[in-house]
């Protein structure tokens, strides 16, 4: 297999998204990673200029894969495999600070009826 021919797990394994090829895998089988707006499968081949949509905990990332690797690398090397796109980052940067304000906040008493009913309030204009 030349370099020209690289599996997705295989690639996201080298980019280190996931630990294990398994683990990409079975990420790709339950639909959190898509190739162009698309499903794909494991074993579809990567090409420089593609761009991926992979989702990873609470955040979705969108990279264009710029290189090829079947080796597993320093986080350093790895990094050059790919470019985040400016719209993803953005989009993580807004849902990390919005999970931040969900945060319950931290007191020594349980909150009042008032203080529960201002919370609910809050969570329900962040999930709408």
């Amino acid at each position: 297999m030349s370099c020209s021919d690289v599996r997705l797990d295989k690639w996201l394994w080298s980019a280190r998204f996931h630990k294990t090829r398994s683990l990409a895998k079975a990420a790709i089988d339950r639909g959190h990673v898509r190739c162009a707006g698309e499903r794909c499968k494991a074993g579809r081949n990567v090409l420089p200029g593609m761009r991926l949509r992979i989702r990873l905990g609470y955040s979705e990332i969108e990279v264009d894969v710029l290189a090829l690797s079947e080796q597993r690398r320093g986080a350093a090397e790895a990094r050059l495999l790919y470019a985040e796109t400016a719209a993803s980052v953005e989009q993580r940067e807004r849902a990390s600070q919005a999970r931040q304000l969900a945060a319950a906040p931290i007191s020594e008493e349980c909150p009042t009826k008032k203080q529960r009913r201002e919370l609910q309030r809050f969570k329900n204009m962040l999930s709408e």
